[in-house]
């Protein structure tokens, strides 16, 4: 599907020069002199390169629809991670580096979805939050108020968190995959 490229918005799939690229970050510009345009920041989701490119409102581009599919992960072999379709029980096996930080937050038997272009693996969706527990978290500093100060925390995962000084260690909280930030206790 052909959008103008003042159309563009974060997270489309567009086809450019011969790649599959995300926009990431956009910014509409109208110059005193000239014609307006649209500054998308977007990244490759083959190669994972960044590039910065301004679109006129004369020019077109193609909008990739991806397909999606319901994946579980297994287990991580050192850099490689397996997941198994959920429908016909296939395995398939990716590098860490696709997923980037949120690898971190993968749980074995957790539920993802998966985008393919050309059943090609381009991106994996992780659940929006993820249960984890507290294993180091650092004492209370006395006189600290407790509405705007946290404190480092580890989880089991090793991912280092801010949470509120009223956590300690041992605790179930609850973290968004995206941030990487507490969001709040676990029940």
């Amino acid at each position: 599907m052909k959008i103008s490229g003042v159309d563009i918005r974060p997270g489309n799939i567009i086809e450019y020069e011969g790649g599959i690229w995300k926009a990431v970050k956009i910014q509409h510009t109208q110059p005193g002199k000239g014609g307006a345009y649209m500054q998308v920041e977007m990244k490759n989701l083959i190669d994972g390169r960044k590039n910065n490119v301004r679109f006129r409102s004369a020019e077109t581009v193609e909008r990739v629809r991806l397909d999606t599919k319901d994946f579980q992960f297994l287990f991580a072999d050192g850099d490689l991670l397996t997941f198994m379709d959920k429908e016909s029980y296939e395995q398939i096996t990716l590098s860490r580096d696709l997923l980037g930080d949120s690898a971190a937050f993968l749980q074995e038997s957790a539920d993802v979805v998966m985008e393919l272009y050309d059943e090609r693996p381009i991106s994996v969706q992780l659940p929006d939050t993820i249960e984890a527990m507290i294993v180091e978290a650092d004492a209370v500093v006395k006189g600290q108020t407790a509405s705007s100060s946290y404190k480092p925390a580890i989880l089991d995962n090793g991912v280092r968190v801010m949470v509120p000084p009223h956590i300690a260690s041992g605790t179930r909280i609850v973290v968004d995959t995206a941030t990487g930030e507490y969001v709040r206790r676990a029940d």
